[in-house]
């Protein structure tokens, strides 16, 4: 029976691990159901699996969500502090990171300093800070077993593998809805497009991450850290069936792929119960239902997110912090409308060359970093607002 901390239990992430749960009972328990803002969804998850805390993070939802829950033997908390302490609690075996952006990384690092296993789903921990989780984590001998379906993959791949046999990692993008679409296309589409993706079924935030091929960027910076790769060893190709969600190639030119329906409870259910492979009543890849299997070469000059990334990652210190603190701003601002859709790429690369670089930067300069660039790009969306009217 492994306990379970849940963080970001109401997003989609979340709400699939729990129906991992659900349906495994005598596996896992949940200890700490966290959110955001959605109050409603964390009452009734909290009164549907009777966990020992939840924590809202959201200060002005905290009355709501304990007077819901007063007459249940369930603790109810507030705040971002709240978030990391509950991960270090005796009760708690592995941590499911899932809360959305920078937000995860500080309940990370402190289920990490608490010696927990860390399922991690949130991808932005080890884009803002890959050097320092990483190292943290093997001081603290912690394993992080992740989420992501592409680095699940890698992981799945690499299990029984010399880590130095590997040549290069091959992420699979599926070109989200706009694939093959050129830029006098995309300057007139709107989020409710860019939502709408051809495979997966995912948050907002993510969903318009993979229509700008963003996501694949910073997958990429992920990929590196999670499996201690130099910047040669990360590739992308688009796969638009998303059957194979990844690849390692090895030195002796061999290729081992990870296959299965686009489906994210697998990977959540792989990273739960790990090192065990569990049984499921899920839909079944059949190889009859995909007749051709197609690769093809990533637009990067189309998709300049992909670049701009790329170019972070190369770059390294606060750099890919500065690209997802401003990717984060400028997705809200589309998702509302108010920045066009290739906007976003103009705005991430001019909140780089604004933010000081830090060649190697500590706890405190990221959170400085991302102060800044969040600063600078809501500046830039601002003034796009006021270049309208």
């Amino acid at each position: 029976m492994k306990r379970l901390a849940i963080m970001g239990s109401t997003g989609s992430i979340g709400t699939q691990a729990l129906e991992v749960v659900s349906a495994n009972p005598d596996r896992f328990e949940v200890e700490v159901l966290s959110a955001n803002r959605n109050s409603e969804l964390l009452i009734e998850q909290a009164r549907k699996y009777n966990p020992n805390a939840v924590v809202i993070a959201d200060e002005s939802k905290y009355k709501e969500v304990k007077d819901a829950l007063q007459s249940l033997p369930i603790k109810v908390f507030t705040g971002e502090q709240s978030l990391a302490e509950v991960t270090q609690w005796d009760t708690v075996d592995t941590v499911l990171g899932a809360i959305v952006g920078f937000a995860g990384l500080h309940s990370t690092l402190a289920a990490i300093e608490a010696g927990k296993t860390i399922a991690l789903a949130n991808k932005e921990t080890l884009v803002v800070a890959g050097e320092l989780v990483m190292r943290k984590a093997a001081e603290k001998k912690v394993a992080i077993i992740p989420v992501d379906s592409e680095h699940s993959a890698i992981f799945q791949c690499l299990v029984g593998e010399n880590p130095d046999a590997i040549e290069k990692v091959i992420l699979t993008a599926s070109g989200g809805p706009f694939l093959g679409r050129k830029p006098n296309y995309l300057v007139n589409v709107k989020a409710s497009h860019a939502l709408q993706h051809p495979n997966w079924s995912m948050g907002a935030k993510i969903s318009i991450d993979s229509a700008t091929l963003m996501n694949k960027g910073l997958e990429m910076i992920e990929a590196k850290w999670l499996f201690g790769l130099t910047n040669e060893q990360v590739d992308v190709v688009v796969h638009p069936q998303s059957v194979i969600h990844s690849m390692v190639q090895f030195i002796d030119g061999s290729v081992k792929s990870q296959m299965g329906l686009p489906d994210m409870r697998l990977p959540i259910q792989y990273a739960l119960a790990f090192p065990h492979r569990i049984p499921n009543n899920y839909k079944r890849l059949e190889f009859k239902d995909y007749p051709k299997l197609t690769f093809e070469v990533a637009d990067y000059k189309t998709f300049r997110n992909l670049a701009i990334a790329k170019e972070a990652m190369i770059r390294g210190g606060n750099a890919p912090c500065v690209l997802n603190a401003a990717n984060e701003v400028v997705v809200n601002a589309f998702l509302q409308n108010k920045v066009g859709f290739l906007e976003m790429s103009d705005m991430i690369e001019k909140t780089l060359e604004k933010v000081t670089f830090i060649t190697s930067p500590e706890a405190e300069d990221y959170m400085k970093s991302d102060a800044e660039a969040r600063e600078y790009a809501a500046e830039f969306v601002k003034k796009s607002q006021l270049s309208i009217y």
